[in-house]
């Protein structure tokens, strides 16, 4: 059996290995773009660092994640010149070298982790996962994640950090509703929300000892739909101690936790106001104010908003103070981060992502994930169903073409643009009407069905009146 050509040559030592001529082009196609580079592997005990050749003995050290070892480890670059660094959004551990590098004057490039996969084959340690790293920035291969300004950072960790505290206070509403279901009292049926003012008043009054049915009915409120004998049929059950002590425990829990959300909001008022004022003096136009939903800002943030970004988001039909909060403290007031408004919606998942095979489109479904600009634009969206606007007759045609999902999608992301476009431009939002958008639709589907008629031999001929 004669050998193969390939293990011929591999077995035997004096054979000549075939040398493949190399392109020129392939050749010099990497080019190194910052020679002073760094790479950091982060970890929750340890940073491996690795810095290029030749700018130390050893290009690759290992430090603490102490106050201490990070002060040594920012020495230490400085002392090999670097001037960029490179790492990975691990978790909540690069948050303090990250910001301990960005007050020394190093730029600090955060990158997501699916950007340095590594090659096949490659070992998995720590002090390659940095070399690697620091080969790649140095060949600018990486690209960096948004970060908001410092000013707009301490903003954003207010809101989030509400935003949990509103999660807490949900899971102790559903506490409530397991306690209330083990007594067998169906306030959940008479009442569309417990935490309402008629629900309120009447969890307050068990906690408190009350335990008739006909005296809680009485609490009902003016603008409930059931009326008291409904409601007092609902709250005759068992009333066992373990579950009235359980209940006690979930009120107090829920109003503890808006107690603190109320104590957020004011740090968040705070906050609002060290903010420069780019409005330019001009008057903040006013906007009839709806309904306060429960877990809204309680304060006037309308007009420091305004202030901070020197154009109203509230304007936008289904953009309320909430909203605008969110946007602005995700993404700040500087839009020269995108390039454009398409790059922006991209980077929110709005756009879909087109995956063509042969020719044959296999999907045009968006990214997934749950950004929270997105989430608050998709939020905003929904609540134009029964709008009387341009946007709200926008989301019913998109609704019954597409379906409400895809209509969610369609509207968040005009409501994107919409975002994008104020903020780059200072421009006032223009609120288009509903006969004006009907009208404009009207005359487009004219010039599309005139055209399709020219197309096939006719001429579409309007009607007498």
């Amino acid at each position: 059996m004669t050998p193969h050509k390939d293990f011929f040559l591999d077995a035997c030592p004096s054979a000549p290995t075939p040398t493949l001529p190399q392109s020129p082009v392939l050749a010099d196609a990497l080019q190194v773009c910052h020679p002073h580079a760094a790479g950091i592997d982060i970890g929750e005990a340890e940073h491996w660092v690795a810095v290029p050749p030749g700018c130390d003995p050893q290009p690759v050290r290992r430090f603490g994640t102490f106050t201490v070892d990070l002060d040594a480890l920012a020495d230490w670059l400085i002392d090999c010149g670097i001037t960029t660094v490179a790492m990975e959004s691990t978790g909540v551990y690069w948050i303090p070298l990250f910001e301990l590098l960005e007050a020394r004057g190093v730029q600090v490039v955060l990158i997501d982790p699916r950007q340095a996969t590594r090659a096949p084959g490659r070992p998995k340690t720590d002090r390659l996962d940095c070399q690697w790293l620091q080969r790649l920035h140095a060949y600018g291969l990486l690209a960096g994640a948004f970060r908001p300004a410092d000013q707009v950072c301490v903003l954003r960790g207010y809101l989030r950090h509400r935003q949990m505290l509103i999660t807490y206070a949900a899971h102790h509403i559903q506490h409530m509703h397991k306690a209330l279901e083990q007594m067998n009292l169906k306030l959940t049926q008479v009442v569309s929300d417990i935490t309402g003012a008629t629900g309120m008043a009447i969890l307050k009054a068990i906690v408190a000892g009350e335990r008739d049915p006909q005296r809680l009915a009485k609490l009902r409120n003016a603008r409930c739909h059931h009326d008291e004998d409904d409601i007092a049929k609902a709250l005759q059950g068992t009333w066992r101690a373990e579950h009235l002590f359980a209940l006690q425990q979930a009120v107090a829990l829920y109003a503890f936790s808006h107690q603190q959300v109320a104590l957020c909001d004011q740090q968040i008022k705070a906050h609002l106001e060290t903010f420069a004022d780019q409005s330019a003096g001009q008057p903040l136009p006013p906007k009839a104010r709806r309904h306060t939903k429960t877990n809204e800002p309680r304060f006037e943030a309308r007009t420091p908003l305004y202030r901070m970004a020197g154009v109203d988001l509230t304007a936008i039909e289904g953009i309320e103070e909430g909203t605008a909060l969110a946007i602005l403290a995700e993404i700040g007031t500087d839009m020269h981060r995108w390039p454009s408004v398409k790059h922006f919606c991209s980077w929110l998942g709005l756009c879909p992502q087109h995956q063509i095979s042969g020719g044959k489109v296999l999907s045009r479904r968006v990214r997934p994930g749950a950004h929270r600009v997105t989430v608050a634009l998709r939020l905003a969206a929904r609540s134009l169903h029964h709008s009387q606007s341009a946007l709200g007759a926008f989301f019913r045609r998109m609704k019954a073409r597409l379906g409400t999902p895809k209509a969610i999608t369609a509207t968040a992301h005009k409501l994107a643009r919409l975002v994008y476009h104020l903020l780059k431009h200072g421009s006032a939002y223009v609120q288009q009407g509903l006969d004006a958008y009907e009208a404009q639709y009207r005359e487009r589907k004219i010039t599309t069905m005139a055209k399709q008629a020219k197309a096939l031999g006719y001429t579409l001929v309007p009607l007498p009146a």
